[in-house]
């Protein structure tokens, strides 16, 4: 008789795992002991880097990615990193251990309140009635996290893995989900219309227009209108190319800056995320007076929370192709926009702009840059521009701790495809174990470190109220030899001469690369 972990692999295997992300504890034992060959367990040595792994993995794959975590204290440390996960729209599996079903009741030791643990992040949370039951629920997980793409957890008592599995019975998950997210003509019909009669429309593109699709469509609607196209404010990808002439730069996450950016335009579409995410609360409308904004998205919680005059749901690709299709090709010379280049640094310490500069001009264009460098994000969004799809990630959430992981399992999903992350010192400790899986597994991920030994937007944040950061620096911690201790190899790097010679030895075979490199870079405040 096949039990339910024989189930549970033949439902990985039919969705295309061959990875499993996990910081195991006893109630994953019975499940990963006598590991079949074909399923590669990736150990992360913290619950926010194996989720993270995972994260990337999915956003690099576009399939639901699988993480195992350990009852209370693994759902607990893990949390922020679902939370960033969902933001971030990556599918994620997430199976969670429990104690012995048998005696729940008496909660012993390691039982877990796991149901609420994580709060509304996770996009389901299924819990089997009885141990035949798991199999069929984790396969509804990987439907549920493919198509409301976020992490769907599934807790399983750790007695269910030697059960009996019940092959007799109706399995209640389809063995095929295909959404049907085609796009409805009225509803294009109408987008069309209002985009047809509009005076001077500009393009807004989120996280939801970076793939190859959407990025076509978005390029041919952009053309045939002969308008500009921004990158939304805190969108975790990019969904237009940064170097197209049309290209017009990254709106401020400020509601004073967005109206002076989108002024002069009638209508403002935006393909693939909100209107607006922004920061920092600031007086007034998103859009100044005379304005109207239409969303095109495949996300109802987007949708529904837009401060638009028409929101279409349905899938970004082809709404989007569907709608560049029924409006009519404006006359005149497309879009030039005229951006003004970064201020270059005049020599001395080296600066974060020179950094990144020197990067930019080697990277590329297929280069995938994970960013979480808050007090450098401007001059990474400016020098390092996405130029394919899938060429650019973010925290969706601002939660610090995503990019270790995160371009780690990027590049274990993508091993042909150069990945490098920019990360702030400050940002690397939240998850700096994430170099023993990149270094273990052979992530071959270039780490570039702006260490300043301090939270540097912090204390700009703390200037901004006239106050003195109420915190210390921490210039003594060497993200160098922290990186040594975890087996990954490392370069402190103090001038423009070591930093050049060290690119143009690297860079040139970072798609071959199996092996992670962190550059630890000193930076000023």
């Amino acid at each position: 008789m096949p039990t339910v972990r024989d189930a549970v692999v033949r439902v990985l295997r039919g969705n295309g795992v061959d990875r499993l992300f996990a910081n195991p504890g006893s109630t994953e034992v019975a499940l990963l002991a006598h590991l079949p060959d074909d399923l590669e367990l990736v150990l992360g040595l913290h619950e926010a880097v194996v989720v993270g792994m995972a994260t990337g993995e999915a956003l690099g794959t576009g399939r639901p990615a699988v993480a195992l975590l350990h009852t209370t204290a693994g759902l607990g440390n893990a949390v922020g990193a679902l939370a960033t996960a969902r933001e971030n729209r990556a599918p994620l599996v997430v199976v969670v251990g429990q104690q012995d079903r048998r005696h729940l009741a008496c909660e012993p030791f390691l039982a877990g309140r796991l149901r609420g643990l994580a709060g509304d992040y996770p996009v389901a949370v299924l819990e089997p009635v009885r141990a035949a039951d798991v199999p069929a629920l984790v396969a509804r997980a990987f439907h549920v996290a493919a198509v409301r793409r976020g992490p769907a957890v599934v807790i399983v008592p750790m007695d269910d893995w030697a059960a009996d599995a019940d092959d007799a019975a109706a399995t209640p998950a389809p063995v095929v989900l295909r959404p049907a997210l085609g796009p409805d003509p009225a509803a294009v019909a109408e987008a069309a219309a209002a985009i047809a009669s509009a005076r001077s429309p500009v393009l807004v593109t989120g996280t939801g227009a970076d793939g190859e699709a959407a990025w076509a469509a978005t390029s041919d609607l952009a053309e045939r209108l002969g308008c500009p196209v921004w990158m939304g404010a805190h969108a975790a990808r990019a969904g237009f190319d940064q170097t197209s002439a049309a290209f017009a730069g990254h709106l401020p996450a400020a509601r004073s800056g967005l109206r002076e950016a989108l002024s002069g335009h009638d209508l403002v579409v935006v393909v693939g995320g909100p209107a607006f995410t922004q920061y920092l609360y600031d007086d007034g409308p998103f859009v100044g007076e005379g304005t109207d904004v239409l969303v095109l998205t495949d996300d109802v919680d987007e949708a529904a929370r837009s401060a638009a005059a028409l929101a279409v749901l349905g899938d970004v690709a082809a709404t989007v192709s569907a709608v560049a299709s029924s409006v009519p090709r404006r006359s005149g010379s497309p879009a030039v926009v005229a951006r003004p280049a970064p201020d270059a640094h005049g020599g001395g310490a080296l600066e974060q702009s020179d950094v990144l500069a020197a990067l930019g001009r080697r990277l590329p264009a297929d280069a995938v840059v994970v960013e979480e460098s808050p007090s450098t994000r401007r001059l990474v969004l400016d020098l390092l521009p996405a130029r394919r799809p899938g060429g650019f990630h973010t925290p969706a959430m601002g939660g610090l701790g995503f990019a270790l992981p995160t371009a780690a399992g990027l590049r274990l999903a993508q091993p042909d495809r150069p990945v490098v992350a920019v990360v702030g010192d400050g940002a690397s400790l939240y998850t700096v174990q994430a170099l023993w899986s990149a270094q273990r597994y052979g992530a071959g991920v270039l780490y570039v470190v702006m260490s300043n030994g301090a939270y540097a937007v912090m204390d700009r944040l703390a200037a901004a109220v006239g106050s003195p950061p109420a915190w210390p620096a921490f210039p003594e911690v060497s993200i160098s030899a922290l990186a040594r201790g975890f087996g990954c190899d490392a370069e402190r790097i103090a001038t423009q001469t070591e930093l050049d010679d060290v690119l143009d030895r690297v860079v040139p075979g970072l798609a071959e690369r199996r092996r992670p490199l962190v550059l630890d870079i000193a930076v000023p405040t």
